[in-house]
């Protein structure tokens, strides 16, 4: 499954195939930038990759695409493997808490560096509880709650 922005493509039917090619319902999605807690990505030094968060009706995705701009080849320059296409999912049963950590009084903001933080607890493949990290400016919808998934 790939899915590719093409010039003269909609947005929403983007969204729309990425539905109809995982048979899942899209709850939210942002974009956010991973920064630590998946194991390919940490042996890797993966941190700080930019890529679509997507909270769906089976669980939780994070997909990276390749960039190929000038910037990313100078902040890259001393990887010796850049990261292609990935994908994170982990499935909604894997899942034991989401939770979205921002600063909430305006004061702290101003002069505090505060990037909301989306944290996910879950379950790996070895039965260890794990947490999965990114920064975001994740949509909340209409909750209250800090739960995002």
């Amino acid at each position: 499954m790939m899915w590719y922005y093409k010039p003269g493509k909609s947005s929403d039917n983007f969204w729309k195939e990425f539905e109809e090619e995982t048979g899942e319902k899209i709850l939210s999605r942002s974009l956010g930038k991973y920064i630590s807690g998946w194991r390919e990505f940490d042996e890797k030094n993966w941190s700080g990759i930019w890529g679509l968060i997507i909270n769906t009706s089976g669980g939780f995705r994070f997909h990276y695409f390749p960039q190929n701009s000038f910037f990313d080849s100078l902040t890259r320059f001393a990887e010796k493997e850049p990261p292609k296409e990935k994908k994170i999912f982990i499935p909604n049963e894997k899942i034991s808490s989401s939770q979205l950590i921002k600063e909430e009084k305006w004061w702290k903001r101003l002069f505090i560096r505060s990037v909301p933080q989306l944290v996910i607890k879950y379950t790996d493949e070895e039965g260890s509880e794990k947490r999965l990290v990114f920064e975001a400016e994740y949509s909340m919808d209409n909750r209250k709650s800090n739960n995002v998934i």
